[in-house]
């Protein structure tokens, strides 16, 4: 169900403008240079840098773009401090919703996330109000439109990998996985030739809430839509069971 869906959102985000393709590019550029920061230019020695690589890759960032990322980070040639901090929240009638940012001005996001929360029949919350109720799982996402990869093959790989559970969908396969084997698994998988359309660690709903009202799902998708828009936001989760378009 959350697998089809994503699936869509993917297919989705890969029609996107240029413009925001570039938005992409800045946002894991960001990513990427706190990473360095933190645990230094070498993706082997450094699992932080080493996954947010792989997501960046699953999104389509050129390699010249990561490697530039990188050596910029080590020159300390973007000069803002950057920390993270994820907000917690309601969406319309209840969704439960985790907005991961990367901000160099603290004071700026919590008004703008509460803001756009407020504004679209939602309210911000406290840290922990709605995070116990997803799991941390890493989630890789294989496209297979055409047919060509063979489920059996492709889930069998995964599992000797190190996966912990195996999604066969219409048009891709999910894999997933704890936290830590999430790198292990990511290169297992791509020293077998496999390409991601997603790749990440991820916070999976236990479980879901199905929208009834239109203004509610209205207002949803609007909150989604302005919360990807903004420059400080990397990530967003919610347990909204969205309908395959």
């Amino acid at each position: 169900m959350s697998g089809h869906s994503k699936w869509s959102n993917i297919k989705h985000k890969k029609e996107k403008s240029d413009s925001q393709k570039a938005k992409i590019f800045t946002k894991m550029g960001r990513e990427i240079a706190v990473a360095v920061k933190l645990g230094g230019p070498d993706p082997d020695a450094n699992s932080r840098l080493k996954d947010i690589i792989a997501k960046a890759k699953s999104m389509n960032v050129p390699n010249d773009n990561i490697e530039r990322s990188i050596k910029k980070a080590v020159g300390d040639g973007d000069t803002n401090n950057y920390e993270d901090i994820t907000y917690e929240g309601y969406g319309p009638s209840g969704v439960a919703v985790i907005v991961e940012t990367l901000t160099d001005n603290r004071n700026r996001t919590a008004s703008d996330m509460r803001h756009y929360f407020d504004k679209f029949g939602g309210n911000l919350g406290q840290m922990g109000c709605v995070s116990f109720m997803f799991d941390k799982k890493g989630v890789i996402i294989i496209e297979n439109e055409d047919g060509d990869l063979d489920e059996e093959e492709v889930m069998m790989d995964a599992l000797d990998a190190g996966a912990a559970d195996f999604v066969a969908g219409e048009g891709f396969f999910e894999v997933q996985t704890e936290p830590n084997d999430f790198s292990a698994v990511v290169s297992a998988l791509e020293e077998k030739g496999y390409k991601f359309a997603s790749a990440q660690v991820e916070n999976i709903p236990q479980t879901t809430v199905k929208l009834e009202k239109e203004e509610d799902i209205i207002n949803m998708n609007k909150l989604i839509d302005i919360l990807e828009d903004n420059d400080d936001v990397q990530n967003i989760y919610h347990n909204w069971e969205e309908d395959d378009e």
